[in-house]
């Protein structure tokens, strides 16, 4: 069984932040396709269309799926999926408020960006997902950022949605914990505090981020 990472980035991002996730994904020492080239406007179609790229050059069995703005701990890449036909999701996750020391979570905080699964089943995906969109020409609206057509689709694989695509879907927790950086260039809204959820989250929770276990601060691990 081969594993690998899929990254991708739209370049629009504070240079620390982006070295500084950089730095931590190449430690996990894993093999790294990279799509760092948007094709029209950033946005869900580009991100799709990027997964997508990523996902057909990748030569492993399972990826996991990495994002520019998200500080990986190194206990993330050991999980193993034991299936090939269900998404993984490590939602053992922080969302940190950049320009503040403040991080939040709360149940079932599952996104694309703690993926880990089959390529061949994510691949399968990523192609019908693309052709929907094109079928509909929703790649052709003038949108940017979080649409609503790209909301009521759903950003993770694995959810039943008016498309009929299903797939199973399962949550897991690392040991320790990723931080997810919640800053102004984010293509969804940053969505830290309690107020900012229409559909309130279950088990909220708030602290700073030098309390978050398996980090010493945002950019340094603690070492064993």
């Amino acid at each position: 069984m081969s594993v690998g990472i899929i990254y991708y980035t739209s370049n629009r991002l504070k240079p620390e932040i982006k070295a500084g996730c950089w730095r931590l994904i190449q430690q996990s020492g894993l093999p790294i396709t990279v799509n760092d080239t948007v094709v029209g406007k950033p946005g869900a179609v580009s991100m799709f269309r990027q997964i997508l790229d990523c996902l057909q050059r990748a030569k492993e069995d399972y990826v996991f799926y990495c994002e520019h703005d998200i500080l990986y701990h190194p206990s993330h890449f050991e999980f193993v999926p034991p299936r090939d036909d269900t998404f993984y999701y490590n939602v053992n996750v922080w969302r940190w408020g950049y320009y503040s020391k403040r991080v939040v979570t709360y149940d079932h905080h599952a996104s694309v960006s703690g993926l880990c699964v089959n390529r061949e089943l994510a691949l399968a995906f990523y192609e019908r997902r693309l052709r929907i969109i094109e079928e509909k020409g929703y790649d052709q609206l003038p949108t940017f950022g979080n649409p609503v057509w790209a909301r009521e689709m759903g950003y993770e694989p694995g959810k039943f949605n008016k498309e009929g695509e299903t797939a199973l879907k399962e949550e897991w927790r690392s040991e320790y914990p990723n931080i997810d950086i919640r800053h102004t260039r984010s293509m969804t809204a940053p969505k830290i505090n309690y107020e900012d959820f229409v559909k309130k989250p279950v088990n909220w929770q708030e602290d700073v981020i030098e309390n978050l276990p398996g980090w010493k601060e945002p950019w340094t691990l603690v070492q064993p």
